[in-house]
């Protein structure tokens, strides 16, 4: 049997007539860049994500970029990040000649630890930016509590998180700007790049669609000093197509973690393996599941991919430890838990097609590998 990490076969073919017909009327209309479909995507996140406005843009690596402008980040400014994530997540404050600043993560959701950020927080902080990874939302409760002392805005890194909830709260609604990404691997992916941003704040909002459009809001005429990511049309037809199926995507993937849990439960591998933690009041979408493998993690991958099983390692280097971030000062051992986690975890697959009997392959391919051990 094969499971690759992740199949979108049977969800475009599916789709394949819809899109087909989506895509015919925007080469009808010609509106190749941003247009008619765009903007009727935008009024639909907007809806979904509970905020007044979405922003589509080229990516999601340029949502971080355009959120952090819109919010006043500068050169010379810090913001407050974790170094437990994707590249783009830091590459977007460095490439406007700001400092990130690193907090480590909690060991349980993997998402920025909330305790440590008001020790961080200099005169030169400018932005906080937490990241909701793999599908669960960082703690924003307490971290509105924190920046509400101190005025500072956040940027959400939701790349990962659409329809991520905390308290009934949206993943992007709880923020000055949230930042998602539209990539083919995402709950909701498109097929190429593209992203998009929510906020509630109409000058912000303003701004952003904008500074997406080389800062200009009349043809030529320039306010702000923008960049070109704008988000194609072809790629906003597909999205309208494949969004009204997304909590149902959503609903089948925390139907496999459940049953994941259930079979490593039932193998008795929970003492070899942890599980993905779930926070009390909160949606996780499982844009990733992550089991923790501690001490024989590359064993494990080795032996899963000889059985046909993909995976994948979530992040193996931390950003602090990168060699383009040496310039930052970070020695290895600064922050423990990040470098723990690279260490030791492991996605497995969990998209929405993915069979009850592939899990069970999966489950039992793991269960051979410590009985080999």
């Amino acid at each position: 049997m094969k499971v690759p990490l992740l199949d979108l076969t049977e969800q475009n073919s599916a789709l394949r007539p819809e899109i087909e017909s989506a895509l015919g009327r925007v080469l009808d209309t010609n509106a190749f860049i941003l247009g008619g479909e765009v903007k009727a995507l935008e009024d639909e996140l907007a809806e979904y994500c509970r905020t007044k406005y979405a922003i589509g843009c080229a990516s999601g690596s340029d949502a971080l970029l355009l959120a952090l402008m819109a919010v006043g980040v500068k050169a010379g400014d810090e913001v407050i990040t974790t170094p437990y994530s994707f590249f783009a997540t830091v590459s977007a404050i460095t490439r406007l000649g700001a400092t990130p600043v690193f907090v480590d993560i909690d060991p349980k959701t993997f998402n920025l630890d909330v305790s440590q950020i008001e020790g961080a927080i200099t005169e030169r902080t400018k932005a906080i930016q937490p990241v909701h990874l793999y599908g669960q939302c960082a703690d924003m409760e307490a971290l509105n509590d924190v920046v509400g002392r101190h005025g500072i805005p956040v940027v959400e890194d939701a790349a990962q998180a659409i329809g991520a909830e905390e308290n009934g709260r949206r993943a992007g609604a709880m923020s000055e700007v949230g930042c998602f990404s539209f990539y083919p691997s995402k709950n909701l992916g498109g097929m190429g790049d593209g992203g998009f941003m929510t906020t509630d704040d109409e000058q912000i909002a303003r701004e952003l669609v904008a500074l997406r459009n080389h800062g200009s809001e009349e043809r030529y005429y320039h306010k702000w000093v923008g960049v070109n990511s704008r988000l194609d049309g072809f790629q906003g037809a597909v999205l309208r197509v494949k969004l009204p199926h997304l909590d149902e995507w959503t609903d089948r993937r925390n139907q496999n973690a459940d049953r994941y849990r259930d079979l490593f439960t039932n193998a008795g591998l929970t003492e070899q393996i942890e599980l993905p933690f779930e926070r009390e009041n909160c949606r996780h979408i499982y844009n990733q599941f992550v089991i923790r493998v501690s001490g024989r993690r590359d064993e494990l991958r080795k032996h899963l991919a000889a059985a046909d099983v993909g995976t994948d390692i979530y992040y193996p280097v931390p950003l602090h430890l990168q060699e383009c971030f040496e310039y930052l000062g970070y020695r290895e051992g600064e922050f423990p838990e990040s470098e723990k986690a690279a260490k030791e975890t492991l996605a497995l697959p969990i998209y929405p097609e993915l069979r009850s009997e592939q899990q069970e392959y999966v489950v039992e391919k793991v269960r051979e590998s410590f009985e080999e051990k």
